[in-house]
Protein backbone atom coordinates (compact mmCIF):
# COMPACT_ATOMS: atom_id res chain seq x y z
CA UNK A 1 0.00 0.00 0.00
CA UNK A 2 0.61 3.79 -0.33
CA UNK A 3 3.15 4.87 2.53
CA UNK A 4 2.38 8.65 3.75
CA UNK A 5 3.60 10.51 6.95
CA UNK A 6 4.04 14.41 8.30
CA UNK A 7 6.77 15.53 9.58
CA UNK A 8 6.37 18.47 11.16
CA UNK A 9 5.18 20.58 8.17
CA UNK A 10 6.27 18.24 5.37
CA UNK A 11 4.28 15.59 3.59
CA UNK A 12 5.86 12.05 2.90
CA UNK A 13 4.70 10.20 0.36
CA UNK A 14 6.21 6.82 -0.93
CA UNK A 15 4.39 4.57 -3.77
CA UNK A 16 5.92 1.46 -2.96
CA UNK A 17 7.78 0.30 0.52
CA UNK A 18 10.88 1.84 1.83
CA UNK A 19 14.07 0.83 3.45
CA UNK A 20 15.57 1.75 6.44
CA UNK A 21 19.01 1.89 7.01
CA UNK A 22 20.87 0.86 10.40
CA UNK A 23 23.21 3.31 11.79
CA UNK A 24 24.64 1.81 15.17
CA UNK A 25 26.58 4.03 17.18
CA UNK A 26 27.70 1.71 19.82
CA UNK A 27 30.90 -0.51 20.26
CA UNK A 28 28.66 -3.61 20.79
CA UNK A 29 26.20 -4.46 18.31
CA UNK A 30 25.73 -8.01 17.06
CA UNK A 31 26.53 -7.11 13.65
CA UNK A 32 29.94 -5.66 13.44
CA UNK A 33 30.32 -4.01 9.82
CA UNK A 34 27.31 -1.61 11.06
CA UNK A 35 29.27 -0.34 14.28
CA UNK A 36 30.31 3.41 13.69
CA UNK A 37 32.66 4.52 16.25
CA UNK A 38 33.30 8.32 15.01
CA UNK A 39 31.43 10.78 12.82
CA UNK A 40 33.48 10.49 10.18
CA UNK A 41 32.89 6.65 9.88
CA UNK A 42 28.63 7.84 10.32
CA UNK A 43 28.72 10.25 7.49
CA UNK A 44 30.42 7.99 5.40
CA UNK A 45 27.79 5.21 6.04
CA UNK A 46 24.72 7.20 5.75
CA UNK A 47 25.97 8.60 2.43
CA UNK A 48 26.49 5.05 1.21
CA UNK A 49 22.85 4.15 2.62
CA UNK A 50 21.24 6.78 1.15
CA UNK A 51 23.08 6.41 -2.47
CA UNK A 52 21.75 2.81 -2.37
CA UNK A 53 18.31 3.94 -1.99
CA UNK A 54 17.64 4.11 1.91
CA UNK A 55 14.82 6.39 3.15
CA UNK A 56 15.81 6.57 6.48
CA UNK A 57 18.78 6.50 8.31
CA UNK A 58 18.46 4.80 11.98
CA UNK A 59 20.46 6.08 14.31
CA UNK A 60 20.99 4.06 17.71
CA UNK A 61 23.26 4.64 20.49
CA UNK A 62 22.31 0.98 23.00
CA UNK A 63 22.52 -2.63 21.22
CA UNK A 64 19.51 -4.30 21.98
CA UNK A 65 20.55 -7.46 21.30
CA UNK A 66 19.36 -10.53 23.46
CA UNK A 67 21.35 -9.66 27.08
CA UNK A 68 23.04 -6.43 26.39
CA UNK A 69 23.57 -4.51 29.34
CA UNK A 70 21.82 -1.18 29.60
CA UNK A 71 23.67 2.29 28.27
CA UNK A 72 22.91 5.19 30.21
CA UNK A 73 20.95 7.73 29.21
CA UNK A 74 23.69 10.54 29.39
CA UNK A 75 26.13 7.82 27.37
CA UNK A 76 23.71 7.47 24.54
CA UNK A 77 23.10 11.16 24.20
CA UNK A 78 26.88 11.70 23.80
CA UNK A 79 27.05 8.55 21.25
CA UNK A 80 23.88 9.87 18.93
CA UNK A 81 23.54 13.70 18.96
CA UNK A 82 26.62 14.31 17.69
CA UNK A 83 26.36 12.39 14.56
CA UNK A 84 22.28 13.03 14.44
CA UNK A 85 23.63 16.65 14.05
CA UNK A 86 26.50 15.60 10.98
CA UNK A 87 23.73 13.69 9.26
CA UNK A 88 21.44 16.74 9.33
CA UNK A 89 24.02 19.37 8.31
CA UNK A 90 25.64 16.86 5.39
CA UNK A 91 22.18 15.61 4.36
CA UNK A 92 19.43 18.45 4.58
CA UNK A 93 16.60 16.15 2.83
CA UNK A 94 17.95 12.63 4.59
CA UNK A 95 15.09 11.55 7.09
CA UNK A 96 16.93 10.25 10.23
CA UNK A 97 15.23 8.29 13.08
CA UNK A 98 16.31 7.69 16.36
CA UNK A 99 16.51 4.52 17.91
CA UNK A 100 15.44 5.11 21.37
CA UNK A 101 13.99 3.93 24.88
CA UNK A 102 14.50 7.36 26.73
CA UNK A 103 12.58 10.24 26.43
CA UNK A 104 15.41 12.63 27.16
CA UNK A 105 17.41 10.75 24.12
CA UNK A 106 14.40 11.56 21.93
CA UNK A 107 13.71 15.16 22.55
CA UNK A 108 17.71 16.08 22.21
CA UNK A 109 17.48 14.46 18.95
CA UNK A 110 14.62 15.70 17.69
CA UNK A 111 16.49 19.40 18.44
CA UNK A 112 19.16 17.92 16.69
CA UNK A 113 17.45 16.80 13.24
CA UNK A 114 15.76 13.51 13.79
CA UNK A 115 12.92 12.73 11.91
CA UNK A 116 11.01 9.75 13.71
CA UNK A 117 11.22 8.28 17.06
CA UNK A 118 11.95 4.43 16.91
CA UNK A 119 11.14 2.95 20.49
CA UNK A 120 11.80 -0.89 21.08
CA UNK A 121 10.13 -0.21 24.18
CA UNK A 122 6.36 1.12 23.61
CA UNK A 123 7.54 3.04 26.50
CA UNK A 124 7.96 0.97 28.93
CA UNK A 125 11.38 1.59 30.52
CA UNK A 126 11.07 5.05 30.14
CA UNK A 127 7.23 6.87 30.56
CA UNK A 128 9.00 10.27 29.71
CA UNK A 129 9.68 8.73 25.73
CA UNK A 130 5.54 8.82 25.62
CA UNK A 131 5.86 12.49 26.67
CA UNK A 132 8.29 12.81 24.19
CA UNK A 133 6.60 11.65 20.68
CA UNK A 134 3.22 13.85 22.22
CA UNK A 135 5.59 17.42 22.72
CA UNK A 136 7.20 16.38 19.34
CA UNK A 137 4.67 15.40 17.29
CA UNK A 138 6.91 13.09 15.27
CA UNK A 139 6.21 9.94 13.56
CA UNK A 140 6.27 6.94 16.27
CA UNK A 141 7.60 3.14 15.41
CA UNK A 142 5.30 1.16 18.36
CA UNK A 143 7.19 -1.88 18.56
CA UNK A 144 6.42 -4.92 20.55
CA UNK A 145 9.00 -6.85 23.14
CA UNK A 146 8.08 -9.09 25.54
CA UNK A 147 10.23 -8.14 28.52
CA UNK A 148 13.55 -6.06 28.26
CA UNK A 149 17.09 -6.81 26.16
CA UNK A 150 18.21 -8.02 29.35
CA UNK A 151 15.62 -10.53 29.83
CA UNK A 152 13.73 -10.92 26.97
CA UNK A 153 14.86 -14.18 25.77
CA UNK A 154 14.69 -15.39 28.84
CA UNK A 155 11.44 -18.67 27.93
CA UNK A 156 9.30 -16.67 26.22
CA UNK A 157 5.60 -17.04 26.22
CA UNK A 158 2.14 -16.45 23.93
CA UNK A 159 -0.84 -18.06 23.62
CA UNK A 160 -0.92 -16.73 20.18
CA UNK A 161 1.60 -14.69 19.35
CA UNK A 162 -0.25 -12.73 16.60
CA UNK A 163 -2.92 -12.52 18.57
CA UNK A 164 -1.40 -11.70 21.70
CA UNK A 165 0.61 -8.55 19.65
CA UNK A 166 -2.50 -7.07 18.70
CA UNK A 167 -4.06 -7.05 21.38
CA UNK A 168 -0.89 -5.37 23.17
CA UNK A 169 -0.29 -2.81 20.25
CA UNK A 170 -3.36 -2.12 20.07
CA UNK A 171 -4.03 -0.53 23.38
CA UNK A 172 -0.78 0.98 23.07
CA UNK A 173 -2.03 2.49 19.93
CA UNK A 174 -5.41 3.65 21.82
CA UNK A 175 -3.01 5.71 24.14
CA UNK A 176 -1.45 7.23 21.36
CA UNK A 177 -4.28 8.19 19.31
CA UNK A 178 -6.20 9.79 22.70
CA UNK A 179 -3.19 12.05 22.99
CA UNK A 180 -3.17 13.43 19.17
CA UNK A 181 -0.31 11.13 17.91
CA UNK A 182 -1.19 10.62 14.16
CA UNK A 183 1.79 9.03 12.51
CA UNK A 184 2.33 5.47 13.76
CA UNK A 185 4.28 2.58 12.58
CA UNK A 186 4.06 -0.85 13.90
CA UNK A 187 6.88 -3.24 14.12
CA UNK A 188 5.73 -6.80 15.88
CA UNK A 189 9.60 -6.63 17.45
CA UNK A 190 11.02 -9.73 15.87
CA UNK A 191 13.51 -11.92 18.01
CA UNK A 192 12.15 -9.34 21.09
CA UNK A 193 11.08 -11.62 23.46
CA UNK A 194 10.15 -14.49 20.60
CA UNK A 195 11.23 -18.23 19.84
CA UNK A 196 12.35 -19.02 16.41
CA UNK A 197 8.88 -20.27 16.05
CA UNK A 198 7.12 -17.06 17.18
CA UNK A 199 9.55 -15.24 15.04
CA UNK A 200 8.11 -17.30 11.58
CA UNK A 201 5.16 -17.49 12.58
CA UNK A 202 5.12 -13.55 12.61
CA UNK A 203 6.49 -13.62 9.23
CA UNK A 204 4.22 -15.73 7.75
CA UNK A 205 0.95 -13.86 9.53
CA UNK A 206 2.44 -10.45 8.73
CA UNK A 207 -0.86 -9.33 6.87
CA UNK A 208 -2.64 -9.88 10.32
CA UNK A 209 -1.09 -6.76 11.51
CA UNK A 210 -2.99 -4.79 9.04
CA UNK A 211 -6.29 -4.62 11.11
CA UNK A 212 -4.02 -2.01 13.53
CA UNK A 213 -4.84 0.33 10.11
CA UNK A 214 -0.70 1.17 10.34
CA UNK A 215 2.13 1.02 8.47
CA UNK A 216 4.19 -2.34 9.31
CA UNK A 217 7.96 -2.30 9.88
CA UNK A 218 9.63 -5.56 9.34
CA UNK A 219 13.51 -5.49 10.92
CA UNK A 220 14.73 -9.18 10.83
CA UNK A 221 18.33 -8.09 9.07
CA UNK A 222 20.99 -10.99 10.26
CA UNK A 223 19.05 -11.59 13.29
CA UNK A 224 18.55 -14.76 14.94
CA UNK A 225 16.17 -16.10 13.19
CA UNK A 226 18.02 -16.17 10.11
CA UNK A 227 21.85 -17.13 11.38
CA UNK A 228 21.06 -20.12 13.85
CA UNK A 229 18.51 -21.93 11.64
CA UNK A 230 21.38 -21.89 9.19
CA UNK A 231 24.08 -22.46 11.50
CA UNK A 232 26.03 -19.51 10.33
CA UNK A 233 27.66 -16.57 12.25
CA UNK A 234 25.38 -12.78 11.57
CA UNK A 235 28.00 -11.36 9.10
CA UNK A 236 27.35 -14.45 6.86
CA UNK A 237 23.33 -13.64 6.93
CA UNK A 238 22.88 -12.19 4.10
CA UNK A 239 21.21 -14.13 1.68
CA UNK A 240 18.92 -15.49 4.76
CA UNK A 241 18.45 -11.87 4.99
CA UNK A 242 17.09 -10.85 1.50
CA UNK A 243 15.06 -13.91 1.94
CA UNK A 244 12.95 -13.03 4.80
CA UNK A 245 12.73 -9.55 3.61
CA UNK A 246 11.48 -10.63 0.53
CA UNK A 247 8.73 -12.64 2.57
CA UNK A 248 7.95 -9.61 4.49
CA UNK A 249 7.33 -7.70 1.86
CA UNK A 250 5.31 -10.14 -0.19
CA UNK A 251 3.04 -10.15 3.16
CA UNK A 252 2.25 -6.67 3.25
CA UNK A 253 5.67 -4.39 5.28
CA UNK A 254 6.00 -1.32 4.21
CA UNK A 255 9.35 -0.24 5.65
CA UNK A 256 11.94 -2.76 5.84
CA UNK A 257 15.02 -1.80 8.67
CA UNK A 258 18.37 -2.97 7.61
CA UNK A 259 22.16 -3.21 7.72
CA UNK A 260 22.22 -3.74 4.36
CA UNK A 261 20.70 -1.12 2.04
CA UNK A 262 21.23 -1.95 -1.94
CA UNK A 263 19.87 -5.87 -1.61
CA UNK A 264 16.65 -4.52 -0.04
CA UNK A 265 16.35 -1.91 -1.86
CA UNK A 266 16.63 -4.52 -4.95
CA UNK A 267 14.06 -6.70 -3.47
CA UNK A 268 11.46 -3.83 -3.11
CA UNK A 269 11.45 -3.19 -6.49
CA UNK A 270 11.55 -6.91 -7.65
CA UNK A 271 8.76 -7.18 -5.41
CA UNK A 272 6.69 -4.38 -6.55
CA UNK A 273 7.40 -5.79 -10.21
CA UNK A 274 5.98 -8.69 -8.86
CA UNK A 275 2.83 -7.43 -7.68
CA UNK A 276 1.79 -4.56 -9.87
Amino acid sequence: MALTFRVREQLYHFDQPIVMGILNATPDSFHEASRNSSVDKALASAEQMLNDGASIIDVGGQSTRPGAERVSVDQETERVIPLILAIAERFPEALISIDTFYGKVAREAASAGASIINDVSAWNIDNDLLDAVVDTQLPYILMHMQGTPETMQNSPTYTDVVNDLVKMLSSKLQVLRSKGVSDVFIDPGFGFGKTLEHNYDLLKRLREFDVLRCPILAGVSRKGMIYKPLDIKPEDALSGTIAANTIALMNGADILRVHDVKPAVEAVKIVSFVQH
